[in-house]
């Protein structure tokens, strides 16, 4: 399949990739045994991973408030967010990649999609306007604007920022979610965290926006539709936040995932995990909500397996800044659930299978739990690239979704510079090489070499935004 919002496309022949899925039935070298804990700094990686590149924060974007976010990727390169605004990256050749461009756009988290020649960028922090020259406006009762950005990039060395639009609450995140004619994107924008001190982010706050954009006017971009995803609330349990223990109420999404050739969508909603019916694209539906008032503190992302049958959410357990990758917090919290998707139509239901969690114990000065990854695209298998924070990056394997199997690793040991610290943010796979966002430490490109993994090298990417999942590969 091949698409202007996700571009999926083969490059090789049916008798290419089956010569190449023979061999995972080989066994490869064994993961390195449980070590002590690598000191700072040290990068260490399982023997089929290597570390191929890092390219340092750089100014303007290397600031005390510099963080990196997210990722996306179109072609020869790859555009990552920060709290401060975006780079671009050439990737054309990964082991020499280089910085193209920066932009200065302050406003967290900035998480960045693409399409065609349009970025979009989430601002989840009350600035004193819409511009990229504004001031962070603290006060809820004073005028502000916070929500999304969307800039030209048609010439990736001058991105020309070119229209706003506010939205409720921010934007924390955001999804790209092409029309069935591909001649709209639509943006659902999560956003949660409302209060009564906060002018236009007021309680309750069960809904997310929907942004309308049309791909040959973008500059008419609006909201056109606030659907309430949780009429009841959705979870409302002992609300402890999200630290180590309790859930934490619904009061909107976190993340959402979409595959739009399925008409469906899962939610990451705070308190709850969500199958949605987004055959109408401003009017989600939903289909089935889980809770996990045991082990989950906070439904943070989800991903899709390539068949649609199965949603991988994560838990961020103490909001990303919490030492939790320990014997006291244990395997099943701040881990990953692993759910099926059982049953047709409106009757499918999100049934929990297993937790997987990486089992490389962390310093108590490590930030370390789940969070954003990808799939790496191995036809017939479910295998998955992502970020554990300072936890490192982890490819694993949830074929089976009730036995879990890890495959490789990469990390670095307790941060020097507590100022460059942070860990891992994101980590996907793109045409054959895995790229991590790091919080602290810019931009890594690694590389993985296994019997299990080798089969996605064949497959090939035009654009890719995580959060909409195609299907990479047809026999």
């Amino acid at each position: 399949m091949s698409s202007t919002l996700h571009g999926w496309r083969r490059r090789v022949t049916v008798a290419a990739i089956g010569a190449a899925a023979l061999a995972l039935g080989t066994i490869s070298a064994p993961l390195a045994a449980a070590q002590e804990i690598p000191g700072p700094d040290e990068i260490v990686t399982s023997p089929n991973m290597k570390h191929e590149l890092n390219i340092p924060q750089t100014a303007p974007l290397a600031n005390s408030t510099s963080t990196g976010t997210d990722l996306a990727f179109q072609g020869r390169y790859a555009f990552q967010g920060n709290y401060d605004g975006f780079t671009i990256y050439d990737i054309k050749n990964p082991k020499k990649t280089k910085i193209l461009t920066q932009v200065l756009c302050p406003g967290s988290q900035n998480d960045v999609s693409v399409t065609g020649n349009l970025l979009f960028l989430s601002t989840d922090s009350r600035r004193s306007d819409d511009s990229c020259t504004s001031v962070a406006q603290n006060d809820g009762s004073l005028p502000y604007w916070e929500g999304i950005k969307i800039f030209d990039i048609s010439d990736k060395r001058a991105p020309r920022y070119i229209k706003s639009v506010e939205t409720a609450c921010g934007s924390h995140t955001h999804t790209l979610v092409p029309s069935k004619d591909r001649r709209t994107a639509y943006l659902y924008v999560q956003s949660y965290g409302p209060s009564t001190t906060i002018a236009k982010c007021q309680p309750p706050h069960d809904l997310i926006s929907i942004v309308e954009v049309p791909l040959r006017n973008p500059t008419a971009a609006k909201v056109v539709s606030t659907p309430v995803l949780f009429p009841d609330g959705g979870y409302d349990g002992p609300d402890t936040g999200s630290g180590t223990s309790g859930g934490v109420d619904t009061s909107g999404c976190h993340d959402m995932t979409v595959y739009p050739e399925k008409d469906l969508a899962a939610g990451a909603c705070m308190g709850d995990g969500v199958l949605f019916d987004i055959s109408n694209r401003t009017a989600p539906r939903v289909i089935n909500r889980v809770e996990d008032t045991v082990h989950f503190a906070f439904w943070h992302s989800a991903t899709f397996n390539n068949a649609g049958t199965k949603v991988i959410f994560t838990d961020e357990l103490g909001g990303g800044g919490l030492a939790t990758c320990n014997a006291a917090i244990g395997p099943d919290r701040g881990a990953d659930g692993i759910y099926d998707i059982v049953g047709r139509g409106d009757q499918r239901k999100l049934v929990f299978r297993s937790y997987f969690k990486i089992d490389r114990y962390q310093d108590d000065s490590e930030n370390c739990v789940a969070h954003n990854g990808s799939l790496i695209p191995v036809p017939g298998k479910d295998i998955m690239v992502q970020s554990w924070y300072m936890g490192g990056v982890q490819v694993w394997d949830f074929t089976n979704s009730a036995h879990p199997k890890k495959i490789g690793f990469f990390e670095r040991g307790p941060a020097a510079d507590p100022n460059t610290g942070g860990g891992t943010w994101s980590a996907y796979y793109y045409n054959g090489y895995i790229f991590s966002s790091d919080l602290g430490k810019g931009f890594d490109v690694l590389s993985i070499n296994d019997p299990r993994t080798n089969p996605a090298k064949f497959v090939h990417m035009d654009e890719l935004n995580v959060q909409t999942q195609g299907n990479y590969y047809r026999w």
